[in-house]
């Protein structure tokens, strides 16, 4: 088969990356067709590099200047066209004073996000520096001492717990910018992925349920063969040998959230998982079992698998760069802006400002210039902005 026949076909909601940087996108990372089909080109990435866990020294650097970047994305995506412009609901004298923190790989994006805000309110006061670490932040907001924690991963539960029993309601999360799509340690999209040799095709996210979870909430049972979710054949009668991570982690978390969690019930992982504490050796220990499948980061997936498309029943989406960046795959990840608000009370004027701010098409701009994190479409925006606005019971939408 030539390079041509290769090249797979992008379907997506809307434009995302020009002509050129698409078929660069084709060539670089190949696709699968979102389908009830089964796909027709395997989706390959080259094995990413291997890592190690970050040292002390490096995190006593992030947290006094913060992490380095890495090498900017050779693509990017176009804002979303219906993204609106930022329209200050105050006159240019209007003042106030905001405190913020971060983890170490957001000061770069948040201190272009508070620049840009002050040249519509110069006279907001604006604080926000060293340390950047993102449980550091958590527990300053919890004890008042700022306005917003920006954290690049989902709260951990026990620091929600903490903050509920000293206020009485959980913290408020608002998205506010994409994860990357494979840079390491800046919240790469999570993939799942099995054997090269596995003929499975696709997984929805109830049969990744069947798979990794002891509570069922999307119905069904567990699934012990790769015949209970659907693969015929010799492999049918094969055991699933599943790698996970050990609670308590970031990726763990976000996959939990994703996949087992429902209806603001919490999932629980089933006992006899293959756990390790750590995401860097997941990958190498499916390649080496035929039976396997795990998850990780897609900057984490550093030896030869078959990444696979996942979603609903009858709609399944491949982790492209396409994909990630208009999030429509559904392990895309996001950025966190977190903050003490009591539910049904109104918001300080100066933190609810600067989050439309980041919100609209100004502040994802900032975003995409960083070359890093991926900006949020306007249907993810929209939602966020939503969050900014109490109901009168104090339940967003």
């Amino acid at each position: 088969m030539n390079a041509m026949n290769r090249l797979p076909r992008f379907r997506q909601r809307r434009p995302c990356v020009s002509f050129f940087a698409g078929m660069l996108a084709c060539a670089l990372v190949g696709s699968v067709q979102a389908s009830t089909r089964p796909s027709q080109v395997q989706l390959l990435l080259p094995p990413a590099p291997k890592h190690a866990p970050q040292t002390p020294e490096q995190d006593a650097v992030g947290e006094r200047s913060g992490r380095p970047l890495p090498a900017p994305e050779i693509l990017q995506p176009t804002l979303d066209a219906t993204l609106p412009t930022f329209k200050p609901h105050y006159g240019h004298t209007f003042n106030g004073s905001l405190s913020m923190a971060s983890s170490d790989v957001l000061p770069g994006l948040v201190g272009a996000w508070i620049a840009s805000f002050k040249t519509f309110y110069p006279h907001v006061h604006v604080t926000f520096g060293p340390p950047y670490e993102g449980t550091h932040a958590e527990a300053e907001m919890d004890h008042g001492k700022i306005d917003i924690a920006f954290v690049s991963r989902e709260l951990k539960p026990t620091d929600i717990a903490t903050f509920v029993t000293d206020h009485g309601y959980p913290p408020l999360s608002v998205p506010v910018s994409g994860g990357s799509y494979r840079q390491f340690g800046f919240l790469d999209a999570v993939s799942f992925f099995v054997n090269q040799a596995n003929p499975v095709e696709h997984l929805s996210l109830a049969q990744l349920d069947q798979i990794l979870s002891s509570s069922h909430l999307r119905g069904g049972s567990t699934a012990k063969t790769w015949g209970d979710v659907g693969v015929t054949g010799d492999w049918a009668t094969h055991p699933i040998h599943v790698y996970a991570i050990k609670p308590w982690n970031g990726f763990e978390e976000f996959v939990r959230q994703r996949v087992l969690d429902v209806d603001g019930k919490r999932g629980h992982w089933r006992k006899d998982l293959n756990f390790d504490h750590l995401v860097f050796p997941v990958a190498e220990r499916v390649a080496a079992d035929p039976d396997g499948i795990g998850y990780a980061g897609l900057a984490f997936v550093d030896v030869p698998v078959k990444l696979i498309p996942i979603g609903t029943e009858g709609q399944s989406v491949a982790p492209t760069y396409s994909n990630v960046a208009t999030a429509s795959y559904p392990l895309s990840r996001l950025i966190y802006a977190n903050v003490n608000r009591k539910p049904a009370n109104a918001m300080n004027p100066a933190l609810q400002e600067f989050l439309r701010f980041v919100l609209s098409r100004q502040g994802q701009q900032l975003v995409r210039n960083e070359a890093i994190f991926l900006p949020l479409r306007e249907f993810q925006c929209e939602a966020a902005r939503s969050l900014l606005v109490p109901t009168a019971a104090g339940v967003h939408p």
